[in-house]
């Protein structure tokens, strides 16, 4: 009785919980060990119960792990891959960029490199192609910028800024910008270099838009503030902050496809939509329902990580660290859907003209959803780790998905209705 006691109480240990498996599979009659068990005296049963519970939920993990949708792994990252996306030409190159410093341009049917972005000194969390898919633009975390030519594989231009928030290519010309850390934006002729800063109060610049106009962008702040720069003249148009704008940092931003209203994500748990002809906000989002004195930490823990506006309804959808993403009526601000999610939600996007929006998550899985029901339409695994971004080509048809387990996936979009 000794030793199964000594056993039972030291199941928290790896080797003993082996040795207790090895003594059910070895003994002859395991109903004696069970009974023998119900007599010890667990200070505390519940741990062991929790501890059933985390053999199951490994089981099931592994399960998962080995499930692999993807129809192209893409290996040549060694560290976390952090950004994805596709050219705008013909959506058939992908560029990504990772914590090893480099940033990769492959082709999505095969994963066959094209182009390797390298002299980076810091993790790649930027990678995109200009309008014309002719050039990539790599940027790390330190504020090393880099532009390539696709076609040439050649470094025609870097620049080094402060840390580095975001990076953005002009709809239509041969123009980038660049958040940092101090508030500074940045805006660059390429390959000539010219130069124009965009300044406003020391806080990051936390997220940017060039509108689809090409003569405005939103810029997103730490201090909850949004600006709407003119960029040719050089000024901030529209300034939303106080009680209009956010009480946090923003997290996010995404205009609609004339660019009339953009939506703006926040630490603070809202969406705000602005008017960006006026500079009026003209509606709020939030879940928070019900919950009439959260505290700061409640409130920022369910901060909004991702939204996005439908192309084909007057619909938006918000996504939250908590795994909520809700759809709202546009018009009316009314939450239509709440589509549940085990794990925080990284990012969303809508299919380009349907009523379809995927996500991202910390658990690993892509998901698509239907914004008409609210209901799942199809889940793909394949990531053994978190997915840090993705992106959807035009006809929805497949989407890249970079993780945490270094790699990037391609995934078939496979859907009834197609």
């Amino acid at each position: 009785m000794e030793n199964t006691e000594e056993n039972a109480i030291e199941l928290h240990g790896d080797e003993e919980i082996i040795e207790v498996i090895e003594l059910n599979e070895t003994e002859p009659c395991p109903d004696d060990l069970a009974d023998d068990l119900e007599d010890v005296d667990f200070e505390d049963t519940g741990n062991a119960e929790d501890d059933d519970e985390g053999w199951e939920t490994e089981d099931e993990m592994e399960a998962e792990a080995e499930q692999d949708d993807s129809e192209v792994t893409f290996s040549k990252h060694t560290g976390s891959v952090f950004c994805v996306s596709l050219d705008p030409a013909t959506n058939s190159l992908a560029v990504t960029g990772g914590e090893d410093d480099k940033a990769y341009v492959w082709r999505v049917s095969d994963g066959e490199v094209l182009l390797e972005c390298t002299g980076h000194k810091d993790s790649v969390t930027c990678a995109m192609f200009s309008h014309d898919s002719s050039m990539v633009a790599s940027g790390d975390m330190s504020g090393m910028i880099k532009v390539w030519k696709v076609e040439t594989k050649e470094e025609i231009w870097s620049f080094e800024v402060g840390d580095l928030e975001w990076l953005e290519w002009h709809p239509c010309a041969p123009v980038l910008l660049a958040g940092t850390d101090d508030g500074s934006v940045w805006m660059w002729k390429i390959p000539a270099g010219d130069c124009k800063t965009f300044q406003s109060p020391a806080c990051q610049a936390t997220s940017g838009k060039v509108l689809p106009d090409g003569k405005r962008a939103v810029v997103g702040y730490e201090d909850g503030t949004v600006r709407v720069w003119d960029l040719k003249n050089g000024n901030a148009i529209h300034v939303i902050k106080g009680q209009d704008g956010h009480r946090g940092a923003l997290t996010c931003l995404v205009c609609n496809k004339d660019g009339s209203l953009v939506l703006t994500g926040s630490v603070d748990g809202y969406a705000k939509l602005i008017n960006t002809t006026t500079g009026k906000v003209v509606g709020a989002f939030s879940v928070e329902g019900g919950k009439t004195s959260a505290s700061k930490d409640e409130e920022e823990s369910n901060s909004v990580e991702s939204v996005g506006f439908c192309n084909v309804l007057p619909l938006v959808a918000v996504a939250y660290l908590d795994g909520t993403l809700a759809i709202y009526d546009l018009s009316t601000q009314i939450l239509r859907h709440r589509c549940q999610h085990e794990a925080g939600i990284v990012h969303l996007q809508w299919e380009e003209s349907s009523s379809v929006v995927s996500t991202c998550s910390l658990d690993g899985a892509l998901r698509l959803w239907d914004a008409r029901s609210g209901n799942l339409v199809s889940e793909y695994h394949g990531h053994t780790a978190e997915i840090l971004d993705f992106t959807i080509n035009r006809e929805a048809t497949l989407a890249v998905t970079t993780s945490g387990d270094n790699q990037a996936k391609v995934f078939c979009l496979q859907r009834p209705d197609r």
